[in-house]
């Protein structure tokens, strides 16, 4: 248990990316094949037909390695990273065999290309402080074709690994998705957590949904084994927190809207962690319910974070609390900037990144932020040499 009390170059006014260092054995050989013509454009007295030829090449190439660096942002990169192999995690002596069902932890976590390497992070910590890493099972949610590509990552990195790969189908989402303030929360697969109990199977009564972006440090077990009472999710408040800030003045102009949360004592609640009852969820048909607040925001433009807003419609003030240990979240900073934040006080038993700033992209750049250092460790992310190094 754990008590603790991104470089961007400038160019008007725009970003440029900044290629990861795990690319640049693939991209730098690129930017060699043009260093002859270049030189040759540069010291010979040029024509018009040759002048043209290289400038027109020169371009292209330059485009095409600006462009490539910029895919990983979107998912769809060309390359995915290659992880080292996790050591085996075995259980106490007081575990139960994982045949008795109800001594199994069920653990939901999304993988795409963009946030692989957080999600590998925090798989390796829970499993390296739970008391019965065995008794663990995930269930990894990917939308992408390259399921083949990632279910070899996941067996490679942790050979003794207990968890199944689903697909989700981006067009559920599509057409209810509508755009928010940080492009990242767009992505069909952050609402992928919508339909856990239409993806995962029926005897798997309960879940937990974390992330891909957090590392535990406290034995996910207590998480696990919180009492929900009647209510299906269970997950951390914050009732300090001004909670008309998370939607628009059209919903709250409107009585019927903001009639929603009448005989509620509505409270913010971060859905990066959450202990769902799947089985209430299907009994309730909570998916459709989050369905509808969606296609109202197609329509009416009532908020502005992603798959936010519409838990909070359904589900705040009726949420079974759990310790604020369990979600230490904001640590990416807000959704603009990612500054870097403090913890808040009290103890920790999970470290969420969430907002802009990603410890990895941090760390890559070399301006970290301090916290970040309490991520590194759990990084199993392969280094590849650059031409560049001195090495």
């Amino acid at each position: 248990m754990l008590f603790i009390a991104g470089s961007t170059t400038q160019l008007n006014h725009r970003k440029i990316p900044k290629l990861p260092l795990h690319l640049h054995k693939k991209y730098t050989p690129k930017l060699f094949l043009l260093w002859f013509p270049f030189l040759r454009f540069v010291t010979m007295p040029p024509t018009l037909s040759f002048t043209l030829t290289h400038y027109l090449t020169l371009l292209v190439a330059v485009l095409l390695v600006v462009v490539e660096a910029n895919l990983p942002a979107t998912g769809i990169a060309s390359e995915l990273p290659t992880f080292r192999e996790a050591p085996a995690f075995r259980n106490g002596r007081e575990c139960r065999n994982r045949a008795h069902g109800e001594s199994v932890f069920h653990i939901a976590m999304t993988l795409d290309a963009t946030y692989l390497r957080g999600s590998i992070a925090g798989v390796f910590s829970v499993l390296q402080h739970t008391s019965c890493p065995e008794n663990v099972v995930f269930h990894f949610i990917a939308t992408t074709h390259r399921r083949v590509e990632l279910r070899r990552i996941i067996t490679t990195t942790f050979p003794y690994l207990a968890f199944h790969l689903y697909h989700f189908d981006a067009n559920l989402v599509q057409g209810k998705i509508s755009y928010s303030i940080r492009r990242a929360l767009d992505q069909p697969l952050n609402y992928a957590r919508m339909y856990l109990a239409d993806l995962l199977p029926a005897n798997v009564r309960r879940i937990i949904y974390f992330d891909s972006d957090l590392i535990v440090v406290d034995d996910v077990a207590k998480l696990w084994r919180i009492d929900l009472h009647s209510r299906v999710l269970g997950a951390p408040e914050y009732c300090h927190a001004n909670f008309t800030n998370y939607f628009t003045h059209r919903f709250w102009s409107n009585p019927s809207y903001a009639a929603s949360f009448k005989g509620r004592e509505a409270c913010y609640f971060n859905t990066g962690v959450m202990v769902i009852d799947l089985w209430k969820w299907r009994e309730g048909r909570y998916t459709e319910k989050l369905e509808t607040w969606m296609r109202i925001q197609k329509r009416n433009r009532i908020y502005e974070l992603g798959s936010l807003p519409p838990f909070l419609l359904v589900f705040a003030g009726d949420v079974e609390r759990v310790e604020h240990r369990w979600n230490q979240h904001g640590l990416g900073g807000d959704n603009l900037e990612g500054l870097c934040r403090d913890l808040h006080p009290g103890p920790v038993s999970l470290l969420h990144w969430s907002g802009k700033g990603k410890p990895w992209l941090r760390i890559d750049s070399k301006k970290p932020c301090p916290l970040d250092s309490l991520w590194a460790p759990y990084d199993l992310f392969r280094h590849s040499p650059s031409l560049f190094s001195d090495s």
